[in-house]
């Protein structure tokens, strides 16, 4: 009998459900330190029966054989499933803690660390009480194959990344970029199948996952891609490869640590390169490990050493190390390094005369969480095509936007919008420039984009000769008047 699917609304309504059962003791921005880890294994032990069913079956009643291992995703040792957290009564965050740490150790290829470090025996913030709510809360529904899809499960974890992000947008740009940006990056990164992609800073790892989405859009196989990511927060980097196994991803690669001062990837002869590389790094970061970038033993110094206080230009030329000898990159970076001088002048300048940079795209303003900064896309390839070479196309998508109340929002028909200007890499009037390296030079390698797209203001004035006539017509229109109102005057005299 075929059980009936889980809807993405009933997915949606029980994920926001739990986090309103833990508001209160827990803080919003903690919220998902918890309803990730307690998610992914009540949907790890759910497929672990449905395997262990399956297998029973096969074998007619044989427990032994239904527990192999390799009838199994993951493992779940003895006395760490979800039934045995569930029938506990007392010390429930003690034996969850048990169990994830359990889990992980059985699953050390794929799963060490991913639970993360929340602190689940602290009755302080979760007494036994609350704790049982969550549980029984969680074990409403099945989260099982046969219940609910893993790209319906991936859509209602990207639902819940975006519902934390709301709650606490203060500091959610760390944590969250707005889908429909990374939806324009992956546009404009084209990845296609058997090729790898990197995220430096990939957060919760939603850079990655559009590019699966762009491959399945093009009726690609996904499977083929290899993604691989760093992140240096641990709680975003666990999310990220939950969020992974739960889209049903296999191939990825995703590393917790400080990309700028210990990057996670290497090849024989120095950092591994990739086919795409794709990020929203943190906005110019202060303490980002200027201090070793001189003499960087990665070699990532290759246009010059950004400033002690910014770690903009360090992103770019990490990114730039990153790519492969056909490789493109996309970056989100704020305005200020398109223009700031000194050491960021000078490593334009290098970037520019090696003609890597192939497009400058500004967004719209107050679409991040947390800040109300205007944002710019930088579109760089190792090898650009024959007739953008010794070019740099400049758009500005500044008022591509929905303007809302407190946020403002880039919609589907902007991001298609600002898409087709970059496709078709020509001048438009007021939004779209195509300018030569001359032009930049000139400019003193400022990239600012009021420098090359400029606005033409339509004033709609009439001319001096039609000025003349209208106030011809209006005199004597006026005059007209007057005599009419004397006329009437006169039969009241």
């Amino acid at each position: 009998m075929q059980k009936e699917k889980i809807t993405l609304s009933q997915l949606e309504q029980y994920l926001s459900k739990a986090a309103w059962i833990l508001k209160g003791p827990v803080d919003a921005s903690d919220f998902k330190a918890y309803i990730f880890p307690i998610l992914f294994f009540k949907r790890i032990s759910d497929v672990y029966d449905e395997e262990y069913q399956k297998a029973l079956e096969e074998s007619e009643g044989d427990e032994d054989y239904a527990a192999l291992p390799e009838f199994h995703r993951f493992e779940i040792p003895k006395n760490c499933h979800w039934q045995d957290v569930r029938e506990t009564t007392v010390n429930i965050g003690q034996k969850i803690e048990e169990a994830l740490r359990c889990i992980e150790q059985a699953n050390q290829t794929y799963l060490y660390g991913i639970f993360g470090d929340a602190q689940w025996s602290n009755k302080n913030k979760l007494s036994d009480r609350l704790l049982t709510d969550l549980i029984e809360h969680f074990s409403q529904y099945k989260l099982s194959n046969d219940r609910v899809d893993a790209d319906m499960l991936g859509q209602a974890y990207e639902y819940l990344i975006k519902h934390f992000a709301d709650l606490t947008n203060k500091k959610a740009g760390e944590f969250y970029t707005p889908r429909s940006v990374v939806h324009l990056l992956g546009l404009i990164l084209d990845p296609h199948e058997g090729q790898s992609v990197y995220d430096p800073a990939c957060g919760t790892g939603g850079m990655l996952l559009e590019c699966v989405d762009h491959l399945i859009d093009n009726n690609e196989d996904y499977r083929t891609l290899k993604l691989y990511g760093q992140e240096k927060n641990l709680t975003s980097s666990s999310i990220a490869r939950m969020n992974m196994f739960l889209h049903g991803i296999e191939d990825f690669q995703i590393v917790r640590g400080d990309t700028l001062r210990q990057p996670a990837f290497f090849e024989a002869d120095g950092l591994r390169t990739f086919d795409c590389v794709i990020a929203n790094p943190p906005f110019s970061l202060k303490n980002w490990g200027a201090e070793n970038w001189a003499n960087d033993p990665y070699g990532r110094n290759i246009a010059g050493v950004p400033p002690k206080g910014n770690g903009d230009m360090a992103w770019v030329q990490h990114m730039l190390k990153s790519m492969n000898s056909t490789g493109r990159m996309t970056v989100v970076l704020p305005h200020g390094a398109l223009f700031r001088k000194n050491a960021e002048g000078k490593i334009r300048k290098r970037l520019l005369e090696e003609d890597l940079l192939e497009a400058v795209i500004g967004i719209g303003p107050n679409i991040f969480y947390g800040t109300q900064l205007a944002a710019c896309v930088l579109v760089f390839k190792q090898v650009k095509e024959e007739q953008k070479k010794n070019k740099v196309l400049f758009i500005d998508a500044s008022d591509q936007i929905r303007v809302g109340r407190a946020q403002n929002f880039l919609e589907a028909e902007h991001v298609n919008q600002i898409f087709t200007w970059y496709k078709d890499y020509k001048d438009v009037e007021n939004y779209v420039k195509l300018a030569d390296f001359e032009d930049i030079q000139e400019n003193d390698f400022n990239l600012n984009i009021p420098l090359y797209v400029e606005k033409i203001i339509e004033d709609n004035l009439p001319s001096v000769e039609e000025a003349l006539s209208d106030l011809k017509t209006a005199w004597n229109e006026s005059l007209k008047a007057e005599e009419k109102f004397k006329k009437i005057l006169k039969t009241f005299m």
